[in-house]
């Protein structure tokens, strides 16, 4: 890891940050986030250490948005523009096997998207913001619960996050182990996609496994549902339309000799487009209960929206894009092709707010584990980047006179 990390500045020239002072306080941040993982809602020693930190900063700290999210503001000058970086800190419910010195001290938690990671680089920009007052505005660092399962960006927003905390625009980014080290990932429009989720039951007559002519069969309907369901991608989607469909569970029965009286199917449904994302329920509902009368049964459909599609503002991913080429030199920007299927609960801030969410590469080999898996460790060696890239952007969004 280099102490120094070398930063173009928006007119050309190049400034240096000198991290030896910054970068093992900002690793120790991440390990010690990273030792002590916690579930979205309730993140409550997180907020707590995160909160004292920037208190110590000199921010204005506001809590208890979304129960455990965090809002520092600093501002410097006399500008009335503003800016909004945020940050996750929630971890996922995974069984560690990294085997590192700082493995999750929380048994079957376990920070294994980087949101650690994303937390440290925010607070090493904190406090290098407060120390160096670069800046003619408002900064509103936005530490975010339950990005992962419960929409604490809604949540945050819901609790008057832009109305108290008023941003011109906002920004985030995530890790990324499949791209290259220090490579950066912009789109405009449509970057992640809504995800909503599916739990179908077949009702249907229990039995005895020798007398199937006495029972209604859930399984053998439940399997016809499951075929029938990959036609609406191939049949009723429109080519051009980003669309996924699957059935992710499937359960029914215990004995070899028995037939059950119902059988469970869960789906994932991912798309870009409202219209689209409407047929698809429509489609999935008709064909479950479609099938399920044609042998004798009726199917319950349980169909819950998840998260927004997150759709990137064109001005402010030129303003990001630009900004990261004259960082990193144009050889590390890609230009995405097409949309991620992930999703993102960013996607609400970015329905309140213009800006722009990208992907800052971390991959140390291409074998790495990916995001969510037990293995997966963020690499600190990108920790200088992201800090510095924050600082930047900040700086850069509201200048100085």
């Amino acid at each position: 890891m280099r102490p120094d990390f070398p930063l173009r500045s928006t007119a050309g020239e190049t400034m240096t940050i000198r991290f030896s002072n910054y970068m093992p306080e900002i690793v120790a941040t991440r390990r010690y986030l990273h030792q002590h993982p916690e579930i979205g809602l309730s993140e409550f020693e997180t907020s707590n250490y995160v909160a004292a930190q920037l208190v110590a900063m000199g921010y204005e700290v506001t809590r208890g948005l979304a129960k455990t999210g965090v809002v520092a503001t600093l501002c410097n000058g006399s500008s009335g523009r503003s800016i909004g970086i945020r940050a996750d800190f929630d971890a996922l419910p995974i069984l560690e096997e990294t085997g590192a010195e700082y493995q999750s001290r929380n048994p079957g938690v376990m920070h294994a998207c980087g949101h650690d990671g994303h937390t440290a680089m925010l607070l090493g920009a904190a406090k290098i913001l407060a120390e160096r007052k670069n800046f003619d505005g408002v900064v509103h660092l936005i530490f975010q619960p339950a990005e992962e399962n419960f929409g604490g960006a809604r949540l945050m927003i819901e609790d008057g996050l832009f109305d108290r905390f008023p941003c011109d625009a906002v920004f985030a980014l995530h890790n990324d182990p499949t791209i290259p080290f220090g490579h950066f990932a912009f789109r405009d429009g449509p970057i992640m996609a809504a995800v909503d989720e599916c739990k179908i039951t077949v009702n249907g007559r229990g039995g005895h496994g020798a007398e199937p002519q006495d029972t209604a069969d859930p399984i053998v309907a439940g399997a016809s549902i499951i075929m029938a369901l990959q036609t609406i991608v191939s049949r009723n989607v429109h080519p051009l339309d980003p669309t996924v469909v699957t059935v992710g569970a499937f359960h029914a029965g215990g004995a070899s000799n028995v037939i059950p009286q119902r059988a469970e199917m869960l789906l994932s449904i991912r798309s870009f487009d409202a219209k689209v994302r409407d047929q698809l329920e429509q489609r999935i509902r008709g064909i479950a209960e479609g099938q399920a009368a044609s042998y004798g049964m009726t199917a319950t459909v349980v169909y819950e929206r998840g998260y927004n599609a997150t759709i990137n503002h064109k001005a402010e991913t030129d303003f990001v894009r630009a900004l990261a080429t004259r960082f990193a030199g144009a050889e590390k920007i890609i230009e995405m092709e097409r949309p991620t299927m992930g999703s993102e609960d960013f996607a609400y801030m970015l329905q309140a707010r213009p800006g722009t969410y990208f992907f800052v590469g971390t991959q140390r080999t291409p074998d790495d584990p990916p995001l969510h898996h037990p293995r997966y460790d963020f690499n600190d060696d990108i920790l200088p980047i992201g800090t510095s890239f924050w600082v930047e952007l900040a700086e850069a969004w509201l200048p100085a006179k």
